[in-house]
């Protein structure tokens, strides 16, 4: 059984792009998310070994969602400058890496993820590798998901969470989290929740109806009683908030399907980032 890593990589290239500053090459292009990116990846291939890496990208907007909610993810600015110059070296670098590379117009990375978590699942190990408590939805036996270092405080390391760590984390089940999700929103999408209601309430009721359509559908039994005409009056808010979060995992193909290392495409790009120390890891990591 082989372990594959499925990566959300816009995720990853802003902790990559926050966890590295002040790098640049001789003319003033940044190289601190390039930089930082490379370094990651490398430490996951020496801590994990996984036998694929497959890395997935968004790609402009998703009109799905924006069509359920059009204020969906609208509380996000632009990218910070820098950024997105070195995202297009990025996915070269990723490619040249020999992971498998990903992006659909129209779909999020997640989707992504989800689309190849049900295509390779039922033979392989799969690992997540994600910060995004979306993506939690797609654990079960055989998929984890791996949280990076915190930007904050990155001596926490890398931290694997099964179905027993993420109920642990959370208070409910892999199978739950789309509907506590639902329940509470999600402010980093702009995705509002009952008003008044914290995670802790949400655990509670999922854990006592079953499911959110047992919370709508006992709301008058619900406690606190408050709650009970609000959860009925925003029924329509908690099952849109449901198809919004939920995600889609039909079959998508791969814009570049993992390989062999490219050692010359590397040294190619690095030497044009002016990353000489990253250069000289190159030799001695696949003894050129």
């Amino acid at each position: 059984m082989d372990k594959i890593f499925l990566c959300d990589g816009h995720n990853l290239a802003f902790r990559a792009f926050y966890g590295i500053r002040e790098l640049s090459r001789s003319d003033g292009f940044p190289t601190n998310m390039i930089h930082g990116w490379l370094r990651s990846f490398w430490r996951l291939e020496d801590d994990f070994s996984p036998g694929q890496i497959w890395v997935f990208f968004d790609l402009g907007g998703c009109p799905h969602r924006e069509s359920i909610l059009p204020e969906y993810k609208a509380n996000r600015g632009s990218p910070p400058e820098g950024f997105s110059e070195q995202l297009e070296w990025v996915k070269k670098l990723s490619v040249a890496l020999g992971y498998g590379v990903g992006q659909s117009t129209g779909r999020e990375a997640d989707d992504l993820i989800a689309a190849k978590v049900k295509e390779l699942s039922a033979d392989n190990e799969l690992v997540i590798v994600s910060a995004d408590k979306d993506l939690g939805q797609l654990v079960r036996k055989g998929v984890t998901q791996l949280l990076p270092p915190p930007t904050a405080n990155p001596r926490i390391g890398w931290r694997l969470l099964d179905e027993n760590g993420l109920e642990e984390k959370f208070g409910i089940p892999p199978n739950l989290l789309l509907d506590y999700l639902s329940i509470i929103g999600d402010q980093s999408d702009n995705i509002p929740g009952l008003v008044g209601v914290g995670p802790k309430t949400a655990v509670k009721w999922l854990k006592e109806w079953g499911s959110l359509n047992g919370v709508i559908e006992n709301a008058g039994r619900i406690t606190p009683k408050r709650f009970g005409s609000v959860i009925y009056e925003k029924r329509e808010l908690l099952l849109r908030n449901k198809e919004l979060i939920k995600l889609d995992d039909k079959f998508n193909e791969t814009d570049f399907k993992p390989g062999f290392p490219q050692i010359d495409a590397m040294e190619k790009i690095l030497s044009e980032m002016e990353m000489l120390k990253s250069l000289e890891e190159v030799k001695r990591r696949y003894q050129k």
